[in-house]
């Protein structure tokens, strides 16, 4: 029981084949949307035969670790295809529409079906036709929803729907037994193998009027419908994808057998494909017939015990280049190459038809074929030929251009004894900016060498030169702006829109400033700097001048300057006035009165002066922790040069750690500068109290009661302050020194960011005072190399020896 549901798991996954069963790794990574249509319809035709239903595919996939994405994918392509109900209850006993099922004698589902395209595959795909059974959007399906065909001929399991309505209403489903009969009830028996549905209709009306005698009298009518239809055997041989034995409905063509199937394969024929029924040949099916007139009248039904043979191919030949349908064509004995350019579309728009060159195997070696035109309607074709048809050159006849400085240059016809006025003419005339002096013809030689002719546009128009025209020339009028530099002016300075304009003749400098959105409110009007290069001047080795600077003063009302006028390139500076100063604020936070932002009034103003307009300081304030913090780059220059003068610094650092500490420091934007507040307001206007800049920003806390060590002690933390203890009674409340602590480089940051170290009296550290809101730190010893074993033992014989050398000079001296 185990294998048959560890075959059944495998099949619904697609990944296997009967022959071979692969590990479930591989089922696991099986993609539903990569297999066809028809490998959904096998694995449903086998789930069906071993009564598995739709239901037990959740159960499955969570037992074996299916991925449930695949498992709802495959029952969404089921239900596409309207193969649900073939799992109710599996009563039917015939496959519905699109069902086909292999023989035992033969494997189904194989993993070969769903791996990549082999190189054969894909030549295959190349063989016009081929696309048909690769489509998975057609099916060659067929219609069982469809009316009864009154040629419909019964057999062995054809269902029949009886209907006797009128004044006597009554309804049979009958099946056609093995025997050929179907057993009406009152009736008996009725013979209907073989017969029509118009003949049986017949046959079984006269049957029921011995017991309906309305039907006589014509007050009881008979219709008689087909139910469901039987299943068919077919064979299918010869050069197929997957030959051998289908079941099929009994409504089923040649096309339908041949989906199923997978088709003709690499070798075999499209067009030579024949049914066989009571071993004598029945019809022979073209598929070109459909694909080129869609013409299906060979396309007929197939009964049971018929045989589909696909008979290998004879002649094939392929084209390439410009057809519509480039693709491998294959061709009966009668057709010649323009049947095979008819088969491809035809030629496109772009092809040369004079000469098809063609590559042809002969019995020893290959050789090459030009066909003209005229003999393509006759050109025998033989297996193995390959045609291509060439486009046709990338050149025009009669063409003439014209670009530049013209309102609508472009390409245009040649016409006859055509010359540049002409075709100046036609382009509408020059423009105004054009270059008159000289234009250019580029023309080609006899041999398709690039040459230039030189021409006066002047004297062209006015008729003074004259020339003419050739196939490709290509006249280009230049215009004066192409051939200079782009004439620029700048501005920079105290202007709204600082930046580059174009230069305009009789452009003065107040035009350039309305043009930069006029002034700040900060600019200067006077000495106004414009800077000009230097033109046209005669090489005197002693002359060092490399620009012309003038100064101007410019009215408030921006009023014209006589006489002055820019020039190309020139540069003007617009500077800031030097009593022109901008609001310039310092803020205090903290402990005092009036908290905030205060404008510095004077370039003299102190921390004492903003401290009294602050109202002083709260009792609770701790001067003693009061701090500065001022920015540390103006601008961006500053900046730079800092960052310049840094680098010097770093490249004589060795430690990158302590190059990241210096990195970090400097790249803040507001650095720590120490102040002492209670000095500053004993003594204002001393050396302690610094003159404000912007952007300074004084922070007074409330009075510190604690303590924070850091560092190599046992048990860093925080701690009340007590102003009766010292340095080396806080380290111990805190466990001690560890065995890696630095003493000697120990250092207590104050409040106010004042750091003092640990000094050296003779052999004692001397260790700095501890006060509210300080933080101790005790550095690590850096790590030193220590000595191994066998280190330790060579020095001590070394000692040792040193020491034996010594005694015996000193014995040899006595």
């Amino acid at each position: 029981m185990k294998k048959i549901l560890l075959f059944q798991i495998f099949l619904l996954i697609g990944m296997c084949s009967f022959a071979q069963v692969p590990s479930l790794q591989k089922a696991q990574q099986m993609k539903v949307e990569d297999l066809t249509d028809e490998q959904v319809r096998q694995i449903v035709a086998e789930m069906k035969r071993n009564k598995v239903s739709l239901d037990q595919i959740d159960s499955y996939a969570q037992q074996k670790g299916i991925p449930a994405d695949q498992v709802l994918k495959l029952k969404d392509r089921i239900r596409t295809l309207n193969l649900e109900k073939e799992f109710a209850a599996n009563t039917a006993e015939t496959p519905r529409q699109g069902d086909t099922e292999r023989t035992v004698d033969d494997n189904t589902l194989s993993a070969r079906d769903i791996q990549p395209m082999s190189v054969e595959d894909k030549r295959r795909m190349k063989v016009f036709g081929a696309e048909l059974f690769s489509n998975k959007n057609l099916t060659f399906e067929p219609n069982l929803r469809m009316a009864t065909p009154p040629n419909y001929r019964l057999a062995a399991g054809d269902e029949l729907i009886i209907d006797v309505y009128g004044y006597s209403e009554v309804q049979h489903k009958l099946k056609v037994s093995p025997e050929g009969y179907i057993r009406i009830p009152y009736v008996g028996p009725v013979y209907v193998n073989g017969l029509t549905m118009e003949e049986a209709t017949t046959r079984i009306t006269k049957q029921l009027a011995t017991i309906y005698g309305g039907i006589k009298s014509g007050n009881t009518f008979v219709q008689m419908t087909l139910g469901t239809i039987r299943s068919i055997k077919v064979l299918l041989i010869g050069e197929i994808d997957r030959p051998g034995s289908y079941t099929l409905p009994s409504l089923a063509t040649v096309a339908n057998a041949l989906y199923v199937s997978g088709g003709p394969n690499t070798n075999g024929s499209f067009r030579d494909i024949q049914v066989i029924r009571n071993g004598a040949p029945l019809a022979r099916f073209d598929l070109y017939d459909f694909l080129t007139n869609g013409d299906l009248t060979n396309n007929i039904v197939l009964q049971d015990q018929d045989i589909v043979k696909v008979n290998p191919y004879k002649t094939r030949v392929e084209l390439e280049g410009e057809v519509k349908r480039p693709a491998i064509f294959e061709a009966k004995d009668n057709e010649t190459l323009q049947d095979i350019l008819n088969f491809a579309g035809g030629y496109t728009d772009n092809s040369y038809k004079d000469i098809i060159r063609a590559s042809r195997v002969n019995s020893k070696e290959r050789e090459v074929v030009n066909i003209a035109a005229d003999q393509v309607p006759s050109f025998k074709l033989r297996s193995g030929d390959k045609f291509h048809i060439d486009a046709i050159l990338n050149r025009f006849t009669n063409r003439v251009s014209i670009n530049g400085a013209v309102f609508h240059p472009g390409e245009y016809a040649l016409e006859n004894n055509m010359t540049v006025v002409d075709l100046i003419k036609k382009a509408d005339g020059v423009k105004e900016e054009a270059s008159l002096p000289r234009a250019v013809i580029f023309r080609l030689k006899e041999d398709f060498t690039p040459a230039g002719i030189s021409f006066n546009v002047q004297d062209v128009l006015s008729g003074k030169q004259t020339l003419a025209l050739q196939r490709e020339d290509s006249v280009v009028i230049y215009s004066k702006l192409d051939l200079r530099e782009d004439y620029k002016v700048k501005i920079s300075g105290q202007v709204n829109a600082p930046g580059y304009f174009n230069y305009v003749d009789s452009l003065h400098l107040e035009d350039l400033i309305l043009m930069a959105g006029g002034l700040k409110d900060a600019a200067s009007l006077q000495r106004v700097e414009v800077s000009r290069r230097i033109r046209g001047k005669t090489y005197n080795p002693g002359d060092s001048a490399t620009s012309i600077v003038a100064q101007f003063d410019l009215s408030t009302d921006l009023s014209s300057m006589a006489g002055y006028a820019l020039q190309p390139f020139d540069e003007v500076v617009v500077r800031k006035s030097p009593t022109y100063i901008e609001q310039a604020s310092v803020s205090i936070d903290g402990e005092v009165v009036y908290p905030g932002a205060y404008t510095i009034n004077s370039k003299r103003e102190k921390i004492s002066d903003v401290l009294k307009r602050a109202g002083g300081l709260r009792p609770e304030a701790y001067a003693e922790g009061a701090v500065l913090l001022r920015k540390t780059f103006v601008n961006a220059s500053d900046s730079a040069l800092l960052d310049s003068k840094l680098q010097v610094f770093y490249n004589k650092l060795e430690d990158s750690t302590d190059i990241n500490k210096m990195h970090n420091v400097v790249s803040r934007k507001e650095q720590l500068l120490g102040i002492n507040l209670q000095k500053i307001m004993d003594q204002p206007g001393s050396k302690y109290d610094l003159l404000l800049e912007e952007g300074d920003v004084i922070k007074i806390p409330k009075k510190l009661q604690t303590v924070q060590l850091f560092g190599e002690i046992y048990f860093p933390k925080k701690v009340r302050f007590d102003r009766n203890i010292g340095f080396r009674d806080y380290i111990r409340g805190a466990g001690g020194f560890t065995n890696s602590a630095l003493k000697r480089r120990s250092y207590v940051v104050y409040a106010n960011g004042e750091v003092k170290s640990t000094s050296k009296v003779l052999f004692f550290n001397r260790y700095p005072k501890v006060r509210p809101g300080a933080e101790i730190y005790v550095p690590a010893k850096k790590d030193g190399h220590r000595l191994t074993g066998q280190e330790a033992v060579g020095i001590t014989t070394g000692f040792a020896s040193l020491a034996l050398i010594i005694i015996t000079i000193l014995d040899r001296i006595k």
